[in-house]
């Protein structure tokens, strides 16, 4: 622990403007380096008052609202919550149920990010393929790498998970594994070279979880098959 760590949960855990502290980022994922910077956010009723969000190589402080919590409308921002630890929790557990919510997904959601993901999956890989009939495979391989986190989103949604920023996908299959065949190894080698051969086994997936009629729309999947 540092000392301006140490400094800043002191000052956290006397300050009555302050309901909760979130340690989130490598350190609380265990994956920390000495290269890596704690990233804390500090959770306030209102902002306004005496802390602002500051950042250094040392130390991340990120001033957030309760109402800021609350709003999970980021999708980007909420993976960071993903096995964040809470270190303070004046609500009686509010907090961190606030921060399970982010770093979850309601099934209203899943339905509704598999439905434009799966469908922005398709539309690269076979973008991507009618590039590759035509002779033109460096394009093609454009619109693979524009594929990939598409795919990402989807495979994860499926499972009513959030996408993991790329940093941390071996740690988040090797600590909650999805089914076979999604290891870490397989997804990082096809994401890396052409997702579009994770098609296959992406269908059969989507079909069973009864999102058939997204991939129905597509005329032409023999094509991206």
């Amino acid at each position: 622990m540092t000392t301006r760590y140490a400094e800043l949960l002191a000052r956290g855990e006397t300050d009555p403007d302050v309901v909760g502290l979130v340690l989130s980022g490598s350190h609380a994922r265990g994956m920390a380096s000495e290269h890596s910077d704690l990233d804390v956010y500090v959770i306030v009723r209102e902002h306004g008052g005496r802390w602002s969000t500051s950042r250094s190589p040392e130390l991340d402080t990120i001033i957030v609202s309760l109402a800021d919590l609350a709003d999970t409308s980021d999708r980007w921002q909420r993976y960071s919550y993903r096995g964040a630890r809470v270190l303070l929790d004046r609500l009686g557990g509010r907090i961190a149920e606030l921060v399970h919510a982010q770093a979850t997904l309601t099934r209203t959601e899943s339905d509704s990010w598999v439905r434009e993901y799966l469908d922005g999956y398709i539309n690269f890989i076979y973008r991507a393929a009618k590039n590759r009939r035509d002779s033109r495979p460096d394009l093609a391989q454009l619109e693979e790498i524009e594929a990939a986190p598409w795919f990402l989103w989807t495979l994860f949604a499926l499972y009513g998970r959030i996408r993991p920023y790329n940093k941390y996908l071996r740690w988040e299959l090797d600590t909650d594994p999805l089914p076979a065949p999604w290891t870490a190894d397989h997804l990082i080698k096809s994401l890396t070279g052409r997702p579009s051969t994770l098609f296959p086994d992406l269908e059969r997936v989507a079909r069973a979880k009864g999102f058939g009629v997204v991939l129905n729309a597509w005329d032409d999947l023999d094509l991206v098959r």
